[in-house]
């Protein structure tokens, strides 16, 4: 995993440990039914919310990545590499 050490705070950050909190929780749930051999389409129904939640939190991200680390590097002029990582973040998460 690529990991960067920050100098600059991300507003949103409480709320995205918060929601993957909630997310982690409800793939346990999703464990649990399919352990106890719930029906199908309801596992089915719980993996497309938990994805729709993942999504909505890689939102939450991208907003403060945007306005944090993208911010910070305009003035640090440190655009370049902030650029090239988002690019390439996108490009992984974007299939």
């Amino acid at each position: 995993m690529h990991e960067h050490s920050h100098s600059h705070e991300h507003k949103h950050r409480k709320k995205v440990v918060n929601r993957l909190a909630r997310i982690e929780g409800h793939v346990r749930a999703i464990k649990e039914m399919a352990d106890s051999d719930r029906d199908c389409s309801d596992i089915l129904l719980q993996i497309a919310a938990v994805r729709k939640a993942l999504d909505n939190t890689a939102k939450v991200i991208l907003q403060d990545h945007i306005e944090s680390c993208v911010a910070h590097a305009m003035t640090h002029g440190e655009e370049g590499q902030v650029l090239e990582d988002l690019r390439k973040a996108l490009e992984h998460f974007i299939r």
